[in-house]
């Protein structure tokens, strides 16, 4: 399948806190969509240096007919997001693209600044802008383990598993600066007991008290300059261990900004996190001819 299949189709190009994004709103255009999900078409758009250029597609589309119960009165959602990874797979969440989503859904009138739901694969989620910064609420997380069991290597501490959306793995470190995340990070990427893999985050306090994070990324297989579910994962897991005193979390992602987790525990096992960052759009274009 080639580019041309696609030509002069608009997309728009955004980042969250260094995560990238080639954004489509297809509302409307299924045939697009079709096409635009090939796994081929979605790693040629991310390929740097001879496509766009992104850690994944993000496609809006029309939510699903069936209406949604919330706050009490039948709602319909605004939109849906369909999220692809680098490497063409699908991933049923990510809360910068979601962060992203809310952004561009705002700018291009498909949702009210105030509050919007919107249906992604793990589940609808609500968000809004706040003081022009974007917040999501995610998906409820109920599948929690605080010490999950791997073998712990030098500087590590501890080590916990979050399914926000999608699974990940959060380490304890002494500092993330000492870390190999592309080796270590593959290496528990990888954990054979991880039947569909996992993220792997590496977490730490600084001498000055600041949480910093570096994460390597399933469906990208390199570190990333950010992710939303996995600081929201390792919100999670810092407050069940004990690590954070007060809400929200916030933690300095590899590309110096800064996500905002508060991890929402409302009962046993069960959390309601909420994500806020940056979420900004670079520029808009269209897929050429060759």
């Amino acid at each position: 399948m080639s580019m041309p299949v696609l030509s002069g189709t608009e997309f728009w190009k955004l980042s969250g806190s260094g995560n990238d994004f080639v954004v489509f709103n297809v509302m409307g255009d299924a045939a697009g969509a079709v096409i635009l999900e090939s796994p081929e078409m979605v790693r040629r758009l991310c390929a740097r240096g001879t496509g766009v250029g992104a850690d994944g597609v993000v496609l809006l589309t029309a939510p699903d007919d069936s209406p949604e119960r919330g706050a009490g009165e039948w709602e319909r959602n605004h939109f849906r997001m369909i999220y692809f990874n680098a490497d063409g797979s699908r991933g049923e969440m990510c809360g910068n693209a979601a962060l992203c989503s809310t952004r561009l859904a705002v700018h291009m009138g498909l949702a009210p600044a105030e509050g919007m739901r919107f249906e992604t694969d793990s589940g609808v989620v609500s968000s809004r802008l706040v003081k022009g910064e974007p917040e999501v609420d995610l998906a409820a997380v109920r599948e929690v383990i605080p010490d999950f069991r791997v073998h712990l290597q030098a500087g590590e501490r501890r080590v916990g598993f979050a399914l926000v959306g999608v699974p990940h793995l959060v380490v304890l470190c002494d500092s993330v600066e000492d870390v190999d995340v592309a080796l270590r990070g593959s290496e528990l990427r990888h954990d054979p007991s991880l039947a569909a893999g996992a993220n792997a985050n590496f977490v730490a306090r600084d001498a000055d008290g600041v949480w910093r994070i570096r994460t390597y990324e399933r469906g990208v297989e390199a570190e990333t300059l950010a992710c939303g579910t996995g600081a929201t994962a390792s919100a999670i897991l810092l407050e069940l261990w004990g690590e954070v005193d007060a809400r929200p979390v916030s933690l300095w992602t590899r590309s110096g900004m800064v996500l905002t987790a508060t991890a929402g525990r409302v009962s046993e096992g069960d959390w309601r996190p909420s994500l806020r960052g940056s979420a900004r759009i670079v520029f808009r274009g269209e897929i050429g001819e060759a």
